[in-house]
């Protein structure tokens, strides 16, 4: 069993580390304050080569592994959430469903612009009425002729107004979903420009101010047959392999926020003085410094694992699950202890604790709740729960075909 990091991953932490640090850090308190989305950054994470970092070179991808993505994730995020969750949704969400479930033709058309960066994708599963309960989405697509005609509202979708290729959940047999049977449900790719399709931006967020947010618009959207991503009837399998790799970016990001938070609280607890010698001498400020430090490494094993199974093409539903769900809680929790070591100023965004704090909760809750998560873990353990193969899993890595041209 072997904990130590390659050459090629200590090489993408230092790269990462250093391009948000000097691309991210100096504006996101201002874009965090005005609400604002930065578009400059997506031309610099494609040059960056982050937009395709695990995907095969001859898709326009970086030819690197699952381990890699994760690592750059952590990396994105330890400086602010915003920039990561670009990683979740073009990447782990968009990308990665092309890559398992595409045809070759739909990988030349669609995956290689999105692994150049010269395209931006997400995928729209959540509705404002449903979530957690992905049945219950109402978007239709019926079939006229060589088109499906797509009808329905997509909420709370990160990058919709950024976008430009949307990975859009339906359903394709109306008396399967009378019955809720996920067998009646299809994923299409459509594009932005196609008439019916329109986009608009959410406001008010409490975290991740300076990430996109909207809702998608589907009135009479016709789309190609052609554009189908998989079989008919596949779409819910295809949903939850997307979420399996959008989880372990969010399992890997949260770790990031866990490191700022210890970051920023050891640096505060040595400059700030009380009773006539720095906090970090005070043994509850130590406790809760040595909490952090725990939750970091408990959360970096377990995103680790699921990332090493995904290099071997193995399922990892449970494991991704318990990583995103212990990671982001753990990071919600040292958000709040960081908040507590910086005292009032912790209150205030003169420090980045406060804009962590805010961030940190949203992990809690998308791509999968803390209380889905936990019934998950419950059905693994009590046995009610068995993955069965998919027809497409996610190719495990091989780096000599990966990095092929």
């Amino acid at each position: 069993m072997d904990f130590a990091l390659t050459e090629e991953h200590e090489m993408i932490c230092k790269a990462v580390r250093e391009f948000a640090e000097r691309e991210i850090a100096p504006t996101i308190k201002e874009h965090d304050r005005e609400q604002t989305f930065d578009e400059s950054l997506l031309p610099k994470m494609a040059a960056q080569g982050l937009l395709g970092i695990c995907l095969p070179v001859r898709y326009g991808g970086a030819g690197m592994d699952y381990i890699a993505l994760g690592l750059a994730c952590e990396e994105l995020e330890r400086v602010d959430t915003s920039a990561r969750v670009i990683m979740s949704v073009h990447v782990g969400l968009c990308s990665l469903s092309l890559l398992q479930w595409g045809t070759e033709e739909q990988k030349e058309k669609y995956l290689v612009p999105l692994a150049r960066g010269e395209n931006i994708g997400t995928f729209g599963m959540t509705e404002p009425n449903a979530g957690s309960d992905v049945v219950g989405i109402q978007t239709t697509a019926r079939q006229e002729g060589d088109h499906y005609i797509l009808n329905g509202e997509k909420m709370w979708i990160s990058l919709a107004d950024v976008a430009d290729r949307f990975l859009i959940l339906a359903w394709t047999d109306m008396e399967k979903k009378k019955v809720r049977d996920h067998s009646g449900m299809s994923v299409f790719m459509v594009e932005r420009g196609w008439p019916g399709l329109s986009t608009g931006t959410i406001h008010g967020k409490l975290g991740v101010r300076a990430g996109n947010t909207g809702s998608i618009t589907l009135d009479d959207v016709p789309v190609p047959a052609e554009n189908l991503l998989g079989r008919e009837g596949e779409g819910f399998k295809i949903a939850m392999s997307a979420l399996d790799n959008g989880r372990y970016t969010v399992a890997a990001g949260a770790t990031g926020l866990i490191r700022a938070c210890l970051e920023a609280s050891v640096r505060y607890a040595n400059e700030r003085e009380t009773f006539g010698r720095p906090i970090g001498h005070h043994q509850l400020i130590q406790r809760m410094i040595s909490l952090m430090a725990q939750r970091y490494d408990v959360a970096r094993l377990l995103y680790l694992r699921a990332g090493w199974l995904k290099n071997q093409g193995i399922r990892n539903t449970r494991e991704t699950s318990l990583a995103k769900w212990y990671a982001c809680d753990a990071s919600f929790e040292s958000a709040a202890d960081a908040v507590q070591v910086h005292g009032a100023y912790g209150y205030s965004d003169e420090y980045d604790v406060e804009r962590f704090l805010r961030n940190s909760k949203g992990a809690v809750i998308y791509e999968g709740s803390r209380e889905i998560q936990i019934l998950l873990q419950a059905q693994y353990a009590l046995g009610y729960r068995r993955d069965k193969p998919l027809r497409c899993e996610l190719p495990a890595y091989d780096a000599e075909a990966w990095q092929a041209e």
